[in-house]
């Protein structure tokens, strides 16, 4: 089975069965944290946590057992392993906690760590046609917030922050490989629209800096630099790092 939860929570079978994926809120959620901690366990009091927070009530451990034994049944009918009890091959109980087996590379977001990294080290390699077909089919995973369908619960919530992170990052590292392979053009509009949703990322300016000046758009360059400077100065009360500061000295130099 394909698990997805770079986007709305899925889980599609293979041979034609139907999907997975609960449709009342807790034991999706329930299903999201397994995978989101696939191949590892995840403790009962973790489970509880992430469905009730502070305020579990007294059934709280008695509607887990249920809810697993739900997604059991449903995992089973779309996971064929050839013995006699699929579901607890799946899902099985570890003594204090379950643990979802399946194959990292059928979950998306394992195999999008695991592209970013790629690339990452093709960038730090000096590989940029590399890095930049890694990072590429990284991003390509993403079908729009991750667990965007999901009810998030504690746990649930720094796991999709950290992935919303790593997203960043390698949309970063992207733009810098394409950057070096010449595309700036193709840039400009995508680290324009960044930048405005994210007014104090350094990097993100930098690289709009660059790609505008590389179009022949010193001006426009300049002026990318001023909104950085002004929205820092702001709401920070800080200038531009000399990182930053150096490219606006390049540009008026060249200029």
């Amino acid at each position: 089975m394909d698990i997805g939860i770079l986007g709305p929570l899925t889980v599609r079978a293979r041979g034609g069965q139907r999907p997975a994926v609960p449709t009342a809120p807790k034991p999706r959620q329930l299903l999201a944290l397994l995978v989101a901690r696939a191949g590892t366990v995840v403790p009962v009091d973790v489970l509880v946590d992430e469905l009730w927070e502070n305020t579990p009530p007294r059934s709280a451990l008695t509607a887990v057992r249920t809810y697993i034994v739900q997604l059991r049944q449903s995992l089973a009918r779309t996971h064929a392993t050839g013995t006699a009890d699929p579901a607890g091959d799946v899902l099985p109980f570890a003594g204090w906690g379950y643990r979802l087996l399946v194959d990292p590379d059928r979950v998306d977001a394992a195999v999008f760590v695991r592209q970013a990294e790629l690339g990452r080290r093709a960038l730090l390699d000096g590989d940029h046609s590399r890095a930049s077909l890694h990072l590429h089919g990284a991003l390509r995973l993403w079908r729009g917030p991750a667990l965007a369908d999901v009810r998030i619960g504690p746990h649930l919530l720094a796991h999709r922050t950290t992935l919303e992170e790593l997203r960043l990052g390698v949309v970063e590292q992207r733009a810098e490989a394409d950057l070096r392979l010449g595309r700036h053009r193709q840039l400009i509009g995508e680290l324009t629209e960044l930048t405005v949703r994210y007014p104090l990322h350094e990097n993100l300016h930098s690289l709009l800096i660059i790609a505008l000046y590389r179009d022949g758009r010193a001006d426009q360059a300049l002026g990318a630099f001023a909104a950085l400077r002004e929205n820092l100065r702001e709401q920070l009360g800080i200038d531009p790092s000399p990182r930053v500061r150096s490219l606006q000295e390049a540009i008026l130099t060249s200029s």
